[in-house]
Parts: C-alpha cells; sequence; structure tokens
C-alpha cells in the first residue's frame, strides 16, 4: 500500500491522506475515480492498464509499480498489483539505525536500567505500540526512543505525530532522534538531532554530540536592562519572560538523564506556535510557575558574595602577613613578626639625651617577681568631628544615568536596606553608602 498515487494518463499525483487528495479544485475527485477503478475491475481490465501507479518509493527509485484502489472500513487505500512492489515499502534498517539502538541499550544498561529494542507493548486486545528502543528508568520512567533516518509523513496514522501521541497517551514518554535538519525543525514531537555520521562512529564509545533539541532557559525581567527585546510589546512592558537558548549536550548524557528524569521535555508556547524541546527538570519547574504566575527570580550563584543581603565586603583582604608595608606612619598596622629572646637577659643602656633637653628621670627599679608599677590612666583622646573642608574634601558620585537604576529593589551591600540603585559594577548600592565607603571618603 502507498499514501501517494501518479495517475498515468492525468499527469497529477494523489494524496490519499488528504480528503480532497491534495486537489481542492476538482470537488468528488476520489469518487470519480475510485468508481472508475471499479468499472474497469467488473470488466476485467488487468491493473496496469487503470492508468494508477506507486507515487512513492517505487517512483524515487524508478520502478513502474502498478496499484488499484480499494476501500476498507472507511478507509482509502492504494494496493499493489505485486508482492515484490509491496515489500520495497517495508523499511529495513539500516547500519546507522541499528548502531543508535545498541548504543542506547548499551548506556541504559550501564547506567543500571533495563533496555531493549524492537519492543512491543500491548495497549489493548488487538493493538501494540512498536518501539525501536524502550529504556526503563527511575521511578517508573519509560522512555521511547524513535531513531527516524528515513522519510516520515506528517499525518496519518503512522505518522510521527500520531506514533508520538499514541506512545504518551499509554506512558511512554517518546524521544525521537534524527541526523536530518529538516526534521529538528519539526513540531510534531520532541525532536533531537546529531550529525550524520556512519555506523562505525555512531557505534563507538566516544563523543557523541547533540546539536538540538535541548534548550536552556534564560528567564529576564523586561526592563531597561534587559538583553532581549520585548516579545509583546515594543516598549519595556516591566514583566517576565522567557527566552529558550540552545545547548548541546552529549548523546550518552541524554540516554542517561532521561532515564533518571533530569533532563524532560517541555512545550513552550510562543505566540500561535508550539515548540517542544528537552530542558533539566529545574528549568520545567521554573516554567511551570512562569506559566502559573508565580514569580520567578534569577537564580543566585552561592559562590558570588556580591548577591549576598549581608554588609561584609567582596573584595579581597587588604592585610597580607608577608606583604611588607610602605609608610608605616600613614596608619596602616604594621604586623611584625615575633623574634626570640636570648635566654641571658640584656644590661639596660642609657637612653640617649637630645642637647638642651631636660634628663629624663631614672628607672624605677623593680624587684625580681615584684607586680609591675600601674601606669597612669590616661583619658582617650575625643573623637575629631568631620569639619567642612573633610565634608568638601568627599568624593561625590554621578548617578545620574538610567545605568544605576533599576526597578527592582534589593539589599544594598553596605547597609542591607532595600535599595533600586546600584553601582558601576550593578551591585544594589545607596549612593550615600557608597560615598561614606568609597576609599578617601
Amino acid at each position: 500500500m502507498a499514501n501517494i498515487v501518479w495517475h498515468e494518463k492525468l499527469r497529477i499525483e494523489l494524496d490519499l491522506t488528504r480528503d480532497d487528495l491534495g486537489w481542492e479544485s476538482k470537488p468528488g475527485l476520489w469518487e470519480l475515480l475510485y468508481q472508475w477503478d471499479r468499472l474497469h475491475a467488473d470488466r476485467g481490465v488487468p491493473v496496469s492498464q487503470r492508468g494508477l501507479q506507486c507515487g512513492g518509493i517505487c517512483r524515487e527509485a524508478g520502478v513502474v509499480a502498478w496499484m488499484y484502489l480499494r476501500e476498507r472500513n472507511g478507509r482509502r487505500e492504494a494496493v499493489h498489483e505485486r508482492a515484490e512492489d509491496e515489500a520495497r515499502h517495508q523499511a529495513v534498517l539500516s547500519d546507522e539505525h541499528k548502531a543508535y539502538q545498541e548504543r542506547i541499550v548499551r548506556v541504559s544498561v550501564t547506567d543500571g536500567h533495563r533496555a531493549d529494542s524492537e519492543v512491543r507493548t500491548a495497549v489493548g486486545p488487538r493493538s501494540w505500540i512498536q518501539t525501536d528502543t524502550l529504556v526503563q528508568g527511575a521511578g517508573g520512567i519509560r522512555i521511547g526512543w524513535e531513531i527516524q533516518l528515513s522519510s516520515a509523513g506528517r499525518e496519518g496514522p503512522r505518522s510521527v505525530k500520531a506514533r508520538a501521541q499514541k506512545a504518551a497517551k499509554h506512558g511512554i514518554t517518546p524521544a525521537w532522534h534524527t541526523d536530518r535538519s529538516d526534521y529538528a525543525s519539526r513540531s510534531d514531537t520532541h525532536w533531537t538531532r546529531s550529525d550524520n555520521l556512519p555506523a562505525h562512529v555512531i557505534a563507538k564509545s566516544g563523543d557523541l554530540r547533540v546539536v538540538s533539541g535541548f534548550r536552556a532557559l534564560d528567564f529576564w525581567r523586561c526592563d531597561v536592562r534587559a538583553l532581549y527585546p520585548c516579545p509583546d510589546t515594543s516598549n519595556r512592558c516591566g514583566k517576565w519572560h522567557v527566552t529558550p537558548k540552545p545547548r548541546d549536550v552529549f548523546f550518552d548524557d541524554l540516554v542517561r538523564q532521561t532515564a533518571a528524569g533530569l533532563i524532560v521535555p517541555v512545550e513552550h508556547q510562543r505566540g500561535s506556535k508550539t515548540h517542544r524541546f528537552w530542558v533539566t527538570d529545574t528549568d520545567r519547574e521554573r516554567l511551570e510557575d512562569h506559566n502559573a504566575g508565580r514569580p520567578v527570580l534569577p537564580a543566585v550563584e552561592p559562590q558570588d558574595e556580591r548577591e549576598l543581603p549581608h554588609r561584609a565586603s567582596h573584595r579581597p583582604p587588604t592585610c597580607r602577613l608577608s606583604a611588607p608595608v610602605a609608610d608605616p606612619t600613614v596608619g596602616a598596622h604594621v604586623v611584625r613578626t615575633a623574634v626570640a629572646l636570648p635566654s641571658v637577659p640584656l644590661q639596660p643602656s642609657a637612653p640617649a639625651q637630645r642637647v638642651g633637653a631636660w634628663p629624663s628621670p631614672p628607672p624605677i627599679p623593680v624587684q625580681q617577681g615584684a607586680p609591675c608599677p600601674p601606669s597612669p590612666a590616661v583619658e582617650p583622646a575625643a573623637p575629631r568631628q568631620p569639619g567642612p573642608a573633610d565634608r568638601a574634601a568627599r568624593r561625590l558620585l554621578d548617578w545620574r544615568s538610567s545605568d544605576h537604576w533599576s526597578s527592582e529593589a534589593r539589599p544594598c551591600r553596605y547597609c542591607s536596606r532595600a535599595t533600586n540603585l546600584r553601582d558601576e559594577n550593578g551591585t544594589p548600592s545607596h549612593k550615600t553608602c557608597a560615598e561614606k565607603e568609597a576609599p578617601g571618603a
């Protein structure tokens, strides 16, 4: 049987997957051709003289294969005259197809999952699902890998869309992989794609990269600092948006993490088109929060202390035990290394006298073991109040640019109070706090 039929006498191609056979300008075309074919059959006209040929694989291969029409259970069919012509439509697994199947099974079994190829899953008393490779993952996950390297229809009961929907309906997550770039742009299922490689490269244990089908979701607020244009308006709307960014992943990691539930399929609606691709389970949870109207904040990396709400400085420490101090009179704290004292006490030497100065009082003798005399109490000097000259010398910052403003209030890096201002590094900070803490302020 075939879905595409070539009418030799009319010189037109008939698509049996469509009600109008692909000819909207010719209503009732099927009824006319079917009645004419039945009339030829009643008169004993040979099939080769009815003018219908296979317009699919046979015609592409340059083979003339004659056909006749029939209706069975309300379904339109074009049947080959000879069995050898019909066998030409039975797809034979290529070496590349078998290499992909063997690799999926090998990776899954090595990771502790059950996997097998050409698996039939019963879904009814007389119906089943044929899967190229079925992986039994963690927590009852079933991943049905379909390797599609040849032509595949878009419509009909054997199309990619129908087979993927049937598998998902019965608890099998469809995962379709190909090496054809035109399939990667289709949205009838969750496609992944690798480069067109020979079978021996696919079969070996080296790195096999998936170049299409996996995405990383970028959540961003539509404000003046956004890197992307607003998908809804020509201005900044202030809402949160999602931008899928392509990411490469190794094929073996894709097989492992889909079976473990760490990489999952999603459907992302953008305008009137639905995009289907694979993401991490964390990105899917954030996408569900975004679609439900719940706030989705950017992930904060724990290594970046500048994003944490505390008053500690993120700058490296200025004191170093091994670093020499250039000028100890500038007010820096000098750290001196400890020096071991000699075992014999040194004799006190006479203090040096400056010419014209009053002599210093003699030192008070201290007996061995007696407590040291108390030092005279010295009142601490009162803190010096900053004068007008000090305030004038303070550096004033110019933050009038819009780059220093954000619509999102976050804790100041100095005082931890909320602020919409950002410093030159994009870190939340009050202008006054930055001027106080700036060097030389």
